[in-house]
């Protein structure tokens, strides 16, 4: 057997290895949960968001009224302190808002940079947490399974965390705390840039 015949056999077999691994512990089925419980949340908002539109108020208006009242710098800073305190409030509003910006390009790509910065900040908290007994008990009390999938699936489940509507900084907040590799949320963190990127082709649609 050639040299190039044994790595191709090698990689087929570690490919194998790791998806009988996934599928062993759990994480298709764990993906397959996530995406039925996004779609239909993102499926009722979208919905209500019309209905709200068309019958209550102009949400057109009302990024106009905020783009008028807050200033660029202001809002930005709101959001990345929500990106990096758990994603305390949903992206796509912000998401929305640049599209009433000057430059909605250059706008969404610096909150899609600000919600991966506050990221990668979070997981330095969980880091940093560990030297903290009252804080680390604190957050493995409150991320227990959230702390046992990402011992599990890492990588895996830092993309998840990226692309869905998942807290992103929770996902590196546990990766921090279970001390996996910087430069592996750093990699699979950038995955973020996608999300924003397809829900801004969505939601763009929605906005004037």
């Amino acid at each position: 057997m050639s040299e190039q015949k044994r790595k191709k056999k090698r990689k087929k077999s570690k490919t194998k290895l790791l998806h009988q691994y996934y599928s062993y512990t759990g994480f298709y089925k764990f993906i397959g949960t996530s995406l039925r419980k996004a779609i239909i949340p993102i499926a009722l908002f979208v919905i209500a968001l019309i209905l709200f539109n068309k019958y209550v108020y102009n949400i057109n208006d009302g990024l106009e009224r905020m783009t008028e009242t807050f200033s660029t710098v202001g809002v930005l800073v709101v959001f990345f302190i929500s990106e990096t305190l758990l994603g305390l409030i949903p992206p796509e509003i912000f998401i929305a808002w640049s599209k009433k910006t000057d430059d909605p390009v250059v706008t969404l790509a610096i909150l899609a940079t600000l919600s991966y910065t506050g990221g990668l900040i979070t997981f330095f908290i969980g880091k940093a947490s560990l030297r903290i007994n009252s804080f680390r008990n604190y957050l493995e009390t409150k991320l227990t399974k959230h702390l046992k999938n990402t011992s599990k699936w890492g990588g895996f489940l830092i993309v998840v965390g990226a692309l869905l509507p998942i807290p992103f900084s929770i996902t590196c907040l546990t990766a921090g705390m279970i001390k996996y590799p910087f430069k592996g949320v750093v990699l699979f963190g950038l995955f973020r840039f996608l999300r924003f990127a397809v829900y801004a082709l969505a939601i763009f649609q929605m906005v004037d």
